[in-house]
C-alpha cells in the first residue's frame, strides 16, 4: 500500500506543477518517492512468483523519474504527476512486452502488453495471431483474463484497413488491424491505500502474463 502522505503529495504536485514547488517541498517528494519504491519492491517479489525474470530487477531499475521531456510537447509542464513502473523481462526500456503500474490519484491502473510495436515486431505479432488464433482466443477468452480485463484489448490504435497480406474475411481480423496490444484494470484511491493493493495487482499480471507471453514469443 501506498502511505496517504504519498497521495497527498501527487495530489498537491497536480495542482502545483512549477519547479520552485517541488524546491519547496523536496523533502516530501523524497518520502513520497521512497514510499513508490518500496511498493514497487513489493509488485517485483510478488510477481517473481509466477514469472521469475521479473525477480532479477531492482525497484529502482522499474520506476520512471519525475520530470517530464518537455522538447516536443506544447504542455511544459516539469512535472509527471503520476508515479509509473514498468516491469518486463529486458528492463523497462525493452521493446517487449511487459507489466506496468501507474499511480495516479483518480487515474491509477494496473496494465500490460506491448504499446505500439515497431513495424517488424507488429508484423511478427500479427502473423503469430494469425498462425496461432486459437491459442489467442483461449488466452483473451479465458475466464480469469476476462474476470480482469472485462473489456478485452485495447488496440491503442486500429487500422480501417487490414494489414498488406491479410483479407478483411480473417477470423482475426479485429486483433490484425491493432497497432498495439494492452489491457488495463483501474484502481481507485482508495485501493493504492488498501493492504490489498499488491494482491490485486499481482492477479492482475498474473491474468494478463499468457498474453504477454504469446507477445513475447511472437517477437523472439
Amino acid at each position: 500500500m501506498l502511505q496517504k502522505e504519498t497521495i497527498l503529495f501527487l495530489k498537491n504536485l497536480s495542482k502545483n506543477n512549477n519547479k520552485p514547488w517541488l524546491d519547496a517541498n523536496r523533502k516530501h517528494y523524497e518520502a513520497a518517492k521512497a514510499d513508490y519504491l518500496l511498493l514497487v519492491q513489493e509488485i517485483i517479489d510478488a510477481v517473481a512468483v509466477f514469472d521469475e525474470a521479473i525477480g532479477n530487477f531492482k525497484a529502482k531499475d522499474c520506476v520512471f523519474r519525475v520530470n517530464r521531456d518537455v522538447r516536443f510537447s506544447k504542455d511544459k509542464s516539469p512535472y509527471k504527476t503520476n508515479m509509473g513502473a514498468s516491469f518486463s523481462s529486458g528492463g523497462k526500456k525493452a521493446k517487449e512486452a511487459g507489466y506496468y503500474f501507474h499511480a495516479e490519484p483518480g487515474q491509477s491502473f494496473a496494465a500490460g502488453g506491448f504499446y505500439m510495436p515497431e513495424p517488424a515486431e507488429l508484423a511478427k505479432i500479427r502473423q503469430e495471431i494469425d498462425y496461432n488464433f486459437d491459442d489467442w482466443k483461449k488466452i483473451v477468452q479465458h475466464k480469469n483474463f476476462i474476470k480482469h480485463f472485462p473489456a478485452g484489448v485495447d488496440g491503442v490504435s486500429l487500422l480501417v484497413r487490414p494489414p498488406k497480406g491479410y483479407d478483411e474475411n480473417n477470423a482475426a481480423i479485429g486483433y490484425l488491424k491493432m497497432k498495439g496490444f494492452i489491457v488495463s484494470c483501474p484502481l481507485g484511491d482508495s485501493d493504492l491505500s488498501s493492504k490489498n493493493l499488491i494482491k490485486e495487482i499481482a492477479a492482475s499480471f498474473a491474468a494478463m502474463k499468457p498474453m504477454i507471453d504469446f507477445l513475447n514469443h511472437a517477437v523472439q
